[in-house]
């Protein structure tokens, strides 16, 4: 009934114009198709991974132990008088004395500054008048009856040999409100990163042993945090302003000061 189709008849068929148009279309779809999956392929390629699920986190606490290099000390002078350029003529003289001082100790001007300078006026106020009394009436607003100048220098000492000269000589020219020596590193940061590396280090083995006792091996480290702890408390040297011309050297020991730091690592494990 069907006659059997020979090559001359599927020639016949692709010689068509519209069947070679309708695979022309079809080959142009395979073939977009195919592309696309190769840009969704390379789009993909280096991507990050999807979050690791199974980790394990780890905790360290280190610290460092570190002798200072330097030592600040700081120092107020006031004065108080009936007007303020009285005041801060007083204020200025002390001051430019102590200063003279402090660089005779071979202190440079770059390890001197002021920390603050104030004018401040001084009050007299009223005798209370006492519940039930019969008080006569008088001015009850505060009058001014001077003025206070006060100026605070804070001196960086690299020779911490001379730190007890230094407060000793401080009193002999009675300044006010002595306050030190805070013992430090001037750079801070080497004290926190050798403590930060012992913190890392505790947490790194902490990590191997429980891998040991769990059964499980580390992967790379997927999460990193730290926090560094506050400074260390400085030794206070306190002087509040000499009343005997002359004020003993004293005797001031430096010791050490200890850093401290925690970190938390979170390792993938398999």
């Amino acid at each position: 009934m069907y006659g059997h189709m020979n090559n001359n008849s599927l020639y016949e068929i692709f010689d068509n114009g519209g069947v070679r148009i309708a695979l022309i279309g079809v080959l142009a779809i395979l073939a977009l198709f195919l592309l696309a999956e190769t840009i969704t392929t390379a789009a993909n390629f280096g991507r990050p991974s999807a979050p690791a699920t199974d980790t394990i986190t780890v905790q360290g606490d280190g610290q460092a132990t570190l002798a200072p290099d330097v030592a600040r000390v700081s120092f107020t002078v006031e004065n108080t008088s009936a007007t303020v350029a009285e005041a801060q003529i007083a204020t200025t003289k002390q001051t430019n004395a102590a200063l003279d001082f402090v660089k005779g100790q071979g202190v440079a001007d770059k390890d001197v500054k002021t920390l603050s300078y104030n004018i401040s006026p001084q009050y007299s106020y009223p005798n209370p008048c006492q519940s039930g009394m019969l008080c006569p009436d008088y001015n009850r607003v505060p009058k001014i009856t001077g003025y206070q100048v006060s100026q605070t220098i804070q001196v960086t000492m690299r020779d911490l040999s001379a730190v007890g000269e230094l407060l000793g000589g401080l009193g002999k020219l009675e300044v006010q409100n002595v306050n030190g020596p805070a013992f430090a590193l001037d750079d801070s940061t080497e004290g926190y990163s050798a403590a930060r590396a012992d913190a890392i280090d505790k947490a790194k083995e902490q990590a191997k042993r429980l891998a040991t006792q769990l059964g499980i091996r580390l992967g790379k480290i997927v999460n990193f945090s730290e926090s560094s702890g506050g400074y260390p408390y400085p030794m206070m040297y306190g002087l509040g302003g000499a009343s005997e011309s002359k004020a003993a050297t004293p005797n001031v020991p430096v010791g050490e000061n200890t850093y401290s730091a925690s970190v938390s690592i979170t390792y993938e494990i398999r």
